[in-house]
């Protein structure tokens, strides 16, 4: 048996999901920051419609990837880096160049995220820290592609 095999089982990861007061507007933030697609039948109603889907659970799709946003009442915002609501969990995304990372600071600031920490200087570690509309954070750094 080969290190990679082994005789026990595993659960796959099938998605992250983010609870958020507002699915809809949450899910576009990301659909549009990592250019990522509605599951079929999540998409959005035509103007005018009603959006249970919206108002309940979304999915969006793409390269591997799922990405799912819960409605809920109410959300207490992290107050990463610091205060008493730890950030609890956050997205890793990522960039092969300096470069990207700036073209990808100013679409995710254009796009309604807050800029948290701009360690763009680091010169072992580029990075910025975000809050998502929700006030999820999440980071862009520069990275070597995951193989």
């Amino acid at each position: 048996m080969s290190a990679q095999q082994t005789d026990e089982s595993y659960p796959a990861l099938r998605s992250v999901v983010l609870d958020c007061e507002d699915a809809r507007g949450l899910a576009e933030f990301y659909r549009q920051l990592l250019g990522l697609r509605y599951r079929p039948g999540d998409e959005p109603p035509a103007d005018g419609e009603p959006d249970p889907k919206g108002a309940d659970w979304l999915v969006l799709e793409g390269a591997g990837t799922q990405l799912a946003f819960q409605q809920v009442e109410h959300l207490q915002r992290a107050t990463w880096p610091e205060g008493e609501h730890p950030q609890q969990l956050h997205l890793d995304l990522t960039v092969p160049a300096g470069s990207e990372l700036l073209v990808q600071h100013r679409r995710a600031l254009s796009l309604g995220a807050h800029l948290l920490l701009d360690r763009s200087d680091d010169f072992d570690e580029p990075l910025y820290v975000y809050a998502d509309p929700a006030g999820h954070p999440f980071c862009i750094f520069v990275s070597a592609p995951a193989s």
